[in-house]
């Protein structure tokens, strides 16, 4: 699922409004704001965020809410109530900081059958001790911070080990990417509001990509406002459920060829090794197909897609992704493409049985 971020208290109904258009007709589904910080005149600016959260509600949006236990006290909310947040526009409430585990509990029965999205990005045992207490599990999903400070956004380890606890345990996960357009976010600074600080600057698909292909992430959210058309446009072309390559096709790549590498989608074999990914059912579709021999690269190298040509037998029309370098100066497989240098991190998040797609760079 894609999401997207408006700030009612920095921006106009009608450019909160607008955007929540866009970003719909794109199919974006999530919605996230923040309440954190609300001025005096909170009457005005809360009336302004109800006509955007019930605005978002009409276009199907699902609405998350950024709160924090002082944020309760100043609107004399309670977590036995959760009311206010509800008639608010709010289908989530986010918690940005803990109380003590049974507050936490208890919102999860509350009769508004609103979801608590706890926080995922400090790893401090939050989530057993809120288990502790015997919550309704079905109504607790978690979502990553965003960093608005240089420097500060979490590195890529801590970031997968932190948010595979959470998966692992079937929690819905969600983390931010940033727009290289936006300028808007909850806070005075802002240098961008990526979860991730090697994604800050990054163009944003690139950023959606990481966190889909990570496959620990259900939800990619753009954490400033306003993004751009274009930006929009190229989240919306990533599929969020499977993990993508893009790639480059050699000079010599036929249209079977790219047919085979754009037009399925494969999966890696069980019986995994250390020289290839190997989609090997593909060549069921295209073994009666006429396959001949095809830019035969004598060394194979890592990132490189081959096809396994007329000569290889049984193996014709099967897909390699090259892990590391091989020989293959017997040319049964040709090379149709090269993963762009970028994707070929996400050579190793391929695991047994997982399913990929690849994307023509030239084409996007």
């Amino acid at each position: 699922m894609y999401g997207i971020s408006v700030y009612p208290n920095k921006s106009s109904v009608k450019e909160c409004i607008n955007y929540i258009d866009r970003a719909a007709e794109l199919g974006y589904s999530r919605l996230f704001t923040s309440l954190l910080e609300l001025n005096d005149d909170q009457e005005a600016i809360l009336n302004k965020f109800n006509e955007v959260l019930l605005h978002a509600h009409e276009k199907g949006m699902w609405v998350s809410l950024d709160v924090n236990p002082g944020l309760f006290d100043s609107l004399n909310v309670s977590y036995n109530d959760l009311s206010f947040f509800k008639e608010l526009g709010a289908d989530i409430v986010r918690l940005d900081s803990n109380f003590d585990g049974m507050p936490e509990s208890i919102m999860t029965y509350n009769p508004e059958d609103l979801s608590i999205e706890v926080n995922i990005s400090n790893d401090t045992g939050n989530l057993a001790n809120i288990f502790s207490y015997s919550p309704n599990k079905e109504k607790i999903i978690g979502c990553h911070n965003f960093y608005p400070q240089r420097y500060t956004g979490l590195d890529t380890d801590y970031f997968l080990e932190t948010t595979r606890k959470y998966h692992d345990m079937g929690i819905r996960t969600a983390a931010f990417v940033s727009s290289n357009a936006g300028e808007i976010g909850p806070h005075p600074y802002n240098a961008g509001l990526p979860t991730l600080e090697i994604h800050r600057n990054l163009p944003i698909e690139k950023q959606a990509q990481y966190l889909i292909n990570t496959q620990l992430i259900d939800d990619v959210i753009i954490g400033n406002a306003f993004a751009s058309d274009d930006e929009l446009a190229k989240i919306a072309k990533l599929d969020s459920q499977v993990p993508q390559f893009f790639v480059e096709f050699t000079p010599t790549a036929t249209a079977l060829e790219k047919e085979i590498v754009l037009e399925n989608l494969h999966f890696n074999r069980g019986d995994i090794n250390s020289y290839a990914v190997r989609s090997t059912f593909v060549k069921l579709k295209y073994n009666k197909q006429d396959l001949p021999v095809n830019n035969p690269v004598d060394q194979l190298k890592p990132g490189m897609i081959t096809i396994g040509n007329n000569d290889f037998d049984q193996y014709k029309g099967e897909l390699n992704i090259v892990k590391q370098e091989m020989d293959n100066s017997d040319h049964l497989k040709n090379v149709v493409a090269q993963i762009v240098p970028s994707d070929l991190q996400f050579i190793d998040f391929i695991k047994p049985w997982d399913k990929f797609k690849f994307i023509d760079l030239s084409n996007y």
